[in-house]
């Protein structure tokens, strides 16, 4: 059977025709075990000795890497890498082809090539869908005695140049992943072109990739902590990039880098796409690197292999793949795509020795249906036991001290009550004897209910407010009207049989705010054990002040059972904002116990009127309305509806199918 150089040297003494010749390597490719390493020194030996047309040399380096990745897929392989240790010389065009005699045809740089008279491309790293990545000395760095003169290097493939937008695609991908700086993110440097080869440098690492260690023949099982620390590296990256509107989709073992010095990079953001567009991007609508169609099937979920909007849910799924990879070995579907593993009914095993709250959070992650699987990464790190991984022993430290010294001090004090005499008398001497008769205390008043307080409560107008007793100790939070305020409910409480002390923590709340008191209230007060929560997210500002300008973000947690999230606004103009679900952001049903950040794409800012305006949060078993509501509209008439809705669910679902919870906050000018 004719090998590769064979049938390069038949197309080249003519005996063989271009299309005979693609056909034969098609045939040679199917049925070779050679390295691309092997075919690609092939074709360039043939090159270097006749030159090949560079229509020609392109669609064969093509179907070599096709073929290799269709390989690769089926016997899970890595990437292999190819080192050329001599330069090409640029072929001059060869005769019958059209252009003028002697001609020099414009082909694919390779390692010995330098481009634009700075980088030398010294060796081949990696391939991707989009490029090859070269090892590059910067003769800028090395003239200005650098310690570091290298960088990577990230060249078109020759058929990705034949994409009318693959200029587009590069300068996006260069511009994006700029943003994106972030310890566990590569960093990319710029973007540029040596005539028609475009190209990307960026940070050069020293280590291997997470599919090489995942497919190497020695590979063992990693312990949970030990997977959790790649785990968290990871979740951070892709965390970071969702938090600035992106999503990786092509997240999988190859494109994440373990550095020699124990770090955890993520790379090629190539066909990362916008998941929530702003207006005022007008790249969105002029490329979509989706159009582009690449993806890996073992690792994308089944929403970007059905093409739909992507999502952080897409890079959680696969996330999700590869810690199961990592505690596991294997895929936790066989390497089939999800939709595979969706119309077979397959679900993944428990691996060995997981715990109950992480397998739940490794199986929510892997959930083949978009609306189950974990909304966030960081709810996913946190629900499994890989969030601040690096930071989890000094804690465990600091609580042992603290601890320690705890029963240091208890231990003193015992000490010091054995050896002092009763009465604070000095030692030595004799305590004061007792009375004979000392006078019968007054019967003292049993201590207050919580039936009696919460009577009391409930007749507080324009609030929301929440009791708890401690012995004789009445403590409540909440909200309350400030035409109330403090000192008035403190008296009224006050006055119970049996109370001692009142203890308020409240929010002070306008006039303004009553009908959102009186429609949700009562559910407010109800649902402080449910385990709602509403919390300004730190990088929106601290304290609750917001400056004009500032991007609202906001952290919800949702109760133990599945339910549909509503976050609304209740503007200062009397308006109420629907920032979850609207027309952009429909899907909000979230899996039981999770944390997710909303606003992080920076669509929300901070604007006039200015001053105290409410955030809700309300969660519910079933979807409040039927239909999507007006991003915006009156806040009375939407309270009225949500009144009547509420109402219906509480009585069809029970109390607890509803929960609230409320954060206020203070926004004004910049000043």
């Amino acid at each position: 059977m004719d090998n590769l150089a064979d049938t390069l040297r038949q197309f080249q003494s003519g005996t063989l025709g271009q299309a005979d010749l693609l056909a034969r390597v098609d045939r040679l490719l199917a049925s070779t075990s050679e390295s691309v390493s092997s075919l690609l020194k092939t074709l360039n030996d043939a090159h270097r000795r006749a030159p090949l047309p560079a229509e020609v040399y392109g669609e064969v380096e093509r179907r070599i890497a096709q073929a290799i990745e269709a390989r690769q897929r089926q016997r899970v392989g890595e990437e292999e890498t190819y080192v050329q240790t001599k330069p090409l010389q640029p072929p001059t065009q060869p005769a019958g082809i059209a252009g003028p005699p002697g001609a020099t045809v414009e082909r694919m740089k390779g390692v010995g090539d330098t481009l634009n008279g700075r980088f030398v491309l010294e060796e081949c790293v990696g391939f991707g869908g989009m490029g090859t990545v070269y090892k590059a000395l910067d003769l800028r760095k090395l003239e200005a005695s650098d310690r570091h003169p290298y960088i990577a290097i990230k060249v078109l493939n020759v058929q990705f140049q034949g994409h009318p937008k693959s200029l587009i695609a590069l300068q996006r991908e260069a511009r994006k992943a700029q943003t994106l700086a972030h310890p566990n993110i590569v960093a990319v440097y710029d973007f540029d072109r040596d005539g028609s080869m475009v190209y990307i440098t960026m940070e050069y690492l020293q280590g291997k990739s997470l599919s090489q260690m995942l497919r190497a023949p020695d590979f063992h099982v990693l312990p949970f902590d030990e997977a959790m620390k790649i785990v968290s590296g990871m979740g951070r990256a892709l965390a970071y990039a969702h938090e600035r509107g992106f999503v990786h989709c092509d997240f999988k073992p190859a494109n994440v880098i373990l550095t020699e010095t124990g770090g955890v990079k993520v790379i090629d953001f190539g066909i990362a796409r916008v998941f929530q567009k702003a207006e005022e991007d007008a790249d969105v609508t002029v490329f979509d690197p989706g159009s582009l169609g690449a993806l890996t099937p073992a690792y994308a979920s089944p929403e970007m292999l059905e093409n739909r909007e992507p999502d952080p849910r897409d890079d959680i799924y696969a996330l999700g793949c590869i810690t199961y990879e990592l505690l596991t070995g294997r895929h936790p579907f066989n390497r089939l795509s999800a939709l595979q593993a969706r119309d077979a009914g397959l679900r993944p095993q428990r691996p060995p020795g997981l715990g109950h709250r992480q397998w739940r959070a490794l199986r929510n992650a892997l959930a083949l249906r978009r609306e189950l699987r974990t909304p966030t990464v960081n709810g996913f790190l946190k629900e499994i036991g890989a969030r601040d991984m690096r930071r989890r022993q000094p804690l465990l430290i600091g609580a042992g001290t603290v601890l320690a010294a705890a029963a240091a001090a208890l231990v003193v004090f015992v000490v010091l009550r054995l050896l002092l005499p009763r009465h604070g008398t000095a030692p030595g001497t004799q305590a004061p004897p007792t009375p004979a008769a000392v006078a019968p205390p007054r019967q003292a008043a049993p201590p207050p209910t919580l039936a009696a307080v919460s009577t009391i409560l409930a007749g507080v107008p324009c609030s929301a407010l929440a009791p708890a007793i401690a012995g004789r100790v009445v403590r409540v939070q909440g909200y309350l009207a400030h035409s109330v305020g403090p000192a008035r409910l403190k008296t009224m409480l006050a006055a119970l049989p049996g109370v001692t002390r009142v203890e308020l923590t409240l929010h002070d709340v306008d006039e303004a705010a009553c009908p959102l008191m009186r429609v949700l209230g009562r559910y407010w007060a109800a649902s402080r054990t449910a385990g709602v929560s509403l919390r300004l997210n730190p990088g929106s500002g601290r304290g609750g002040n917001l400056a004009a300008g500032d991007t609202l973000m906001v952290d919800v947690s949702t109760p133990d059972y599945p339910s549909y999230v509503s976050v609304d606004y209740f503007v200062l103009d009397g308006n109420v904002v629907h920032l979850l679900p609207n027309a952009a952001a429909r899907e909000n049903l979230a899996p039981p116990r999770y944390t997710a950040t909303i606003g992080s794409l920076g669509n929300w800012v901070i604007g006039p009127p200015f001053g105290t305006e409410m955030l809700v949060l309300v969660t519910t078993s079933v979807p409040v309305f039927d239909s999507l509501r007006p991003d915006a509209e009156p806040g009375q008439a939407y309270l009225r509806a949500l009144d009547e809705r509420l109402a219906a669910i509480a009585r069809t679902h029970g109390a607890g199918a509803v929960a609230v919870d409320f954060l206020q906050i203070t926004t004004h000018a910049r000043r």
